[in-house]
């Protein structure tokens, strides 16, 4: 067993060099601008009071106030990263709030909005793409883009009354138009759907299954911007073409809810492969009814250009 001797010896060096950093503390708060002047605001916060309160007011002084000492978010240096400190008193009693900062605001509010652009199986850069990261450099895709930012200039905290049909070659884009207007309306607080439409038809035919078919219809029906990419790709029945799209197109058409799409094939290209079953059915005044309530619901756009999947 130690000594009683050598124990109080080393709880005394221990007491010292705690009372030492208590002595620090207090001096570094007391000289502290922003605890002058709580006291010259508040004269019931006196020196004693301050001694009390001593930990509490050493956090306050050393948090950061206005995101001035963290480079950014993610390294924020407080106790609640995100959230910075403010004091209210109660008599002599000092309470420390804790609000969210600016840069924790600006990420919510970003986050808010990312969740706005929902999508079924889209590519994660499609759902990050951007005026601002679009490639302006391809003279032959000039005037897509231009129509695109005119389109979205335009736009208002209100649904736009048509969408867009990106048409043109393979990998020349046309879906990174739709995933720079999605995220532009998503600023506007407007949600929209992003389908990629063989993957779409797959999903409707796995819903047979379980019983979600109508719920998911009814949802792409009702979601106020609705953006289809790569039709005409997809394999699909009669069944789909006339019950599903036709469906989902003609309420979004009498509901006047934009839709906007994407395909490598014009609309007059488009009848013709839809006109065919994957049965080898051809039915033509059903494709052609498919494709007039798309002239109805959008404005064609040519891309063209580079193949940028090379």
């Amino acid at each position: 067993m130690e000594p009683i001797q050598q124990s109080l010896k080393k709880w005394m060096r221990n007491n010292e060099q705690f009372q030492k950093r208590m002595n620090h503390m207090k001096a570094e708060v007391m000289e502290s601008s922003e605890v002058k002047k709580l006291m010259q605001e508040h004269e019931e916060l006196t020196e004693e009071a301050i001694e009390k309160q001593l930990i509490k007011l050493y956090e306050y002084r050393t948090q950061s106030k206005n995101c001035e000492k963290c480079p950014t978010r993610e390294e924020c240096i407080n106790i609640l990263p995100g959230y910075v400190p403010r004091v209210e008193m109660e008599g002599s009693d000092v309470k420390l709030i804790y609000d969210k900062c600016r840069r924790q605001r600006k990420h919510e509010q970003q986050e808010e909005q990312k969740s706005l652009v929902r999508s079924l199986h889209m590519p994660r850069e499609i759902l990050e793409a951007s005026l601002e990261r679009m490639d302006l450099q391809d003279p032959d895709r000039g005037a897509a883009v231009e129509r695109t930012v005119h389109y979205i200039e335009g736009l208002n905290d209100e649904l736009p009354s048509k969408g867009l049909y990106f048409h043109g070659p393979f990998g020349v884009g046309k879906t990174y138009f739709l995933g720079a207007i999605a995220n532009e309306l998503s600023s506007k607080n407007i949600p929209s759907m992003v389908i990629y439409m063989p993957e779409f038809v797959r999903e409707i035919k796995a819903s047979i299954k379980d019983d979600s078919m109508n719920e998911k219809i009814e949802a792409f029906k009702e979601i106020p911007v609705l953006m289809l990419d790569d039709i005409g790709a997809e394999s699909q029945s009669a069944w789909f073409r006339d019950e599903v799209l036709g469906s989902i197109l003609h309420y979004r058409m009498m509901e006047r809810l934009p839709v906007f799409f994407t395909s490598n094939y014009n609309l007059n290209e488009l009848e013709k492969v839809l006109m065919t079953s994957n049965r080898g059915d051809v039915e033509q005044v059903k494709a052609k009814r498919i494709t007039e309530r798309i002239r109805q619901l959008s404005e064609g756009v040519h891309v063209n250009g580079r193949n940028r999947r090379g």
